[in-house]
């Protein structure tokens, strides 16, 4: 058995880049922890195969009307919307749906770490932060300050910091500081 046969390669690619496009959009929008390569064949499958539910109307009526014989440009561009357009489209319009007022309170919240939540629109603010060996120190999260996001561990950048003492007052340090 020959997998490099072009008609298996062609099915493998028919069946797998699309949804591939798609879940690299969609992750690229809301990063993830990353799947087993295996996972990701299924799920590529899987989002192509959505994919094609989708055109499948138009494609079955192109065909069937010999539309390349009439308008070879419009031909080409509804499968160039087939296997590009609409792979690369579809992870924007979900992630459009997921945060709209009907399907918010129906469907989990695509952001699955409060972390990101708030570090992803986060106004000025004055942060605390406890320190793995139990010390705090507060700081200011603006301008150029930068918080990590999933499925990298938690760490922030503050513009500034301060030592924090037992009174919880504090003062500003010499430096800036990566927690």
């Amino acid at each position: 058995m020959d997998i490099w046969d072009f008609g298996k390669v062609f099915v493998f690619v028919l069946f797998v880049v699309p949804g591939f496009i798609s879940i690299k959009v969609y992750e690229a929008i809301h990063p993830s922890v990353k799947k087993e390569s295996s996972k990701l064949i299924i799920d590529a499958v899987a989002y192509s195969c959505i994919n094609y539910g989708i055109w499948f109307l138009p494609a079955y009526f192109a065909e069937k009307c010999d539309l390349f014989v009439y308008s070879p440009f419009l031909y080409y561009l509804l499968y160039l919307s087939v296997f590009l357009i609409s792979p690369l489209l579809l992870p924007v319009v979900l992630h459009k749906l997921r945060f709209s007022r009907f399907f918010k309170s129906r469907l989990p919240h695509p952001i699955g770490r409060p972390w990101d939540f708030f570090f992803r629109n986060a106004p000025a603010c004055w942060v605390v932060i406890t320190l793995k060996d139990g010390s705090k120190i507060g700081g200011l999260y603006s301008g150029n300050a930068f918080a990590s996001s999933s499925p990298e561990p938690e760490q922030i950048y503050l513009n500034e910091s301060w030592h924090i003492n037992s009174d919880g007052g504090g003062g500003l340090n010499d430096q800036r500081n990566e927690h």
